[in-house]
């Protein structure tokens, strides 16, 4: 997957002055566009005016799940069949591990730009969150928060191994969402994620909304505006070097 050419992310500068950025990583079969008019909702309160949004778009790999045709993925995926050890199941770990250089480098070019790691938030929904979840606590960097929606914890039968030492995000707070009705990424895995991540320490929340499937609601995206204007706070005039 590395070495496979990219497409580059959609972009939603900051309409004031940049400080925070936000990379937001779409699921299996879709793409950075796919997020845009969360993107949007998200903004329409002018609380996150100096946030830049990074909608990266997953390069297209075989899917065995998909009978081996090619999709927008960020790593493989053997099985969707709403069995919440499916997925655990012959994990793409080459594929994941690839995907978590290239968010890592996407942290750092924003961190080279001048903007403080703890200004910055990675989450997504699906794979996408479970990219989230894994980039971010494995980031040689302290974060500013992690959102995963409809997601799960990657690798977690030795998950620690690939965490750094000394461990930057254990206190990073991390905003977990799923439906109570997931078909596709079972809510069993997300909640048992959650518990996985609260026994090893970390600073997780999961809210779980009734009705809802593999999808997103209204509330829900309001909610992750809270977790991200809480996470991101204005700076107005300040000085990046003073919070």
């Amino acid at each position: 997957m590395a070495s496979i050419a990219r497409v580059p992310s959609l972009i939603f500068p900051a309409t004031a002055r940049h400080t925070a950025t936000i990379i937001f990583i779409h699921g299996l079969g879709d793409s950075g566009h796919g997020w845009a008019s969360a993107v949007e909702n998200w903004r329409r309160r002018q609380r996150l005016d100096e946030v830049k949004f990074i909608l990266p778009n997953a390069p297209s790999i075989p899917i065995t799940a998909n009978w081996g045709m090619q999709m927008p993925g960020w790593y493989d995926i053997a099985s969707i069949d709403g069995n919440a050890e499916s997925l655990r199941r012959n994990e793409d770990k080459a594929g994941i591990l690839a995907s978590q250089a290239y968010f890592h480098g996407l942290i750092q070019k924003e961190i080279d730009a001048g903007i403080p790691a703890d200004r910055i938030v990675l989450g997504g929904f699906s794979q996408g969150g479970a990219m989230s979840l894994f980039a971010g606590l494995t980031a040689k960097v302290k974060l500013a928060g992690i959102v995963a929606m409809s997601s799960y914890l990657l690798l977690s039968a030795n998950f620690a191994d690939y965490v750094p030492k000394p461990e930057f995000n254990k206190d990073t707070p991390i905003f977990m969402a799923h439906g109570d009705s997931d078909q596709v990424v079972n809510t069993s895995l997300g909640k048992q994620s959650y518990d996985l991540l609260k026994g090893m320490g970390y600073n997780a929340t999961l809210q779980i909304y009734p009705g809802m499937g593999h999808s997103a609601c209204l509330e829900e995206l309001d909610a992750i505006e809270g977790f991200m204007t809480e996470r991101l706070p204005a700076m107005g005039n300040r000085d990046r070097s003073e919070l």
